[in-house]
């Protein structure tokens, strides 16, 4: 689910699979999502019905109560809108295989963050996307139709310009099982690799032990996030770069430990391979994981992971025009001691540019990365205190 601040994400995604994904307190105060939720849906379709009426997330059809064939489970990830949240967001579409792109029926498209979610889609290479033009409640039918052709009009010549469109309120619950038909008709199950070793990018990991529990009742931390390939398995042991930091010395140990259960689609599991988004439980110290200290973190079997990375030399590929900024900027060469943040995977650092030569960019990084070479990094860079998207690169 991506799109502009306050256009209907969360609220779409809870209409989807019945879960509010924004569970940090600062979020429910605040109204945004300030970290990556996570949520599944189980889409059902009924035999007796025609077009969107067949399709829903009940066992039974609403529109003529016939029992409903489970059709597939699709885990959602919630990313923030907000532009000041972007490293979040580009975290997230690592993970992601297609993306849904929110658009408010009562505000001018597209919005500044529209914009930047759209180009990021294209960096990371997700070429399946639905528009929902969502809160059409709120205009009239002559408004809808005039957001509607912005909305053609923005996405032509982007990565989105042969998206449907699908009028929604997601708030009164109206034309969502249209959504859910487009999914299935659209978004294809990838073919996945089991046959490599794991990687498995943290996205979330905390602490699930509740206040005053006793220490017999203890239990190791979680991670969530999603396997690109291979599968894991109960009783693995496991691998964590580029890990956590030495007490103050600027070192990152690798971490270790053991799966001792697996949860995929709300339900526990012996084994998960690539696609959706699981929860593994660890043996790890609970202390370790609070607060997503352990997110951008690659998991693995030990000794099969990627390299880690404290500087390197990127090959950037930069834009025209800075995304997501009102006015439209061009966007300058990199210069030498330039601050910039970088996403790979689902990590975010930032990157000191310490050398220029020809097409080559040598930055050092504050926080390591465990990359390959394969691995596309998103370039932002900070304008009047927010950071926005420039470009990406690779590895060179």
């Amino acid at each position: 689910m991506v799109g502009h601040i306050d256009h209907g994400k969360t609220t779409l995604l809870s209409r989807l699979t019945g879960k509010w994904a924004s569970t940090h307190s600062e979020e429910i105060k605040k109204g945004i999502t300030i970290r990556l939720g996570y949520a599944d849906a189980h889409f059902y379709k009924c035999s007796k019905c025609k077009g969107s009426d067949a399709y829903g997330t009940n066992v039974k059809c609403l529109k003529c109560g016939s029992e409903a064939k489970p059709e597939r489970t699709v885990s959602f990830v919630d990313a923030p809108g907000h532009e000041t949240l972007m490293a979040t967001m580009l975290s997230g579409a690592a993970i992601m295989d297609a993306a849904i792109l929110l658009v408010a029926a009562n505000e001018e498209c597209p919005q500044p963050q529209t914009r930047e979610h759209v180009m990021a889609l294209d960096i990371v290479g997700i070429k399946n996307i639905i528009i929902v033009q969502n809160k059409i409640d709120l205009v009239s039918e002559e408004d809808a139709l005039k957001n509607y052709k912005q909305i053609k009009e923005f996405v032509k010549g982007t990565v989105a310009e042969n998206a449907p469109v699908i009028p929604v309120s997601a708030q009164h619950n109206i034309n969502v099982n249209a959504v859910i038909q487009a999914i299935e008709e659209l978004f294809k199950t990838p073919k996945r690799d089991t046959t490599k070793d794991p990687l498995m990018f943290i996205a979330r990991s905390f602490d699930v032990n509740l206040p005053g529990i006793t220490p017999d009742k203890l239990v190791g931390g979680v991670l969530g996030g999603s396997l690109k390939q291979g599968i894991l398995k109960v009783g693995d042991k496991i691998e964590l770069r580029p890990g956590k930091e030495t007490e103050g010395k600027g070192v990152w140990e690798p971490v270790f430990s053991e799966i001792t259960s697996i949860f995929s689609g709300g339900h526990p599991v012996k084994q998960a391979g690539p696609g959706g988004s699981i929860g593994i439980q660890t043996k790890l110290d609970p202390f370790y994981v609070k607060s997503d200290s352990l997110s951008g973190c690659v998991a693995g079997h030990v000794g099969k992971l990627p390299q880690v990375y404290y500087e390197f030399n990127l090959k950037p590929t930069l834009l025209k025009r800075v995304v997501g900024t009102k006015e439209a900027l061009a966007v300058e060469n990199i210069k030498k001691g330039e601050i910039l943040m970088l996403n790979v995977n689902s990590s975010a650092t930032v990157g000191v540019v310490k050398e220029l030569k020809k097409d080559i960019v040598h930055c050092t990084l504050k926080i390591p990365v465990c990359a390959s070479k394969e691995d596309r990094i998103t370039i932002s860079r900070r304008f009047i205190n927010r950071w926005h998207l420039i470009g990406y690169a690779n590895l060179a």
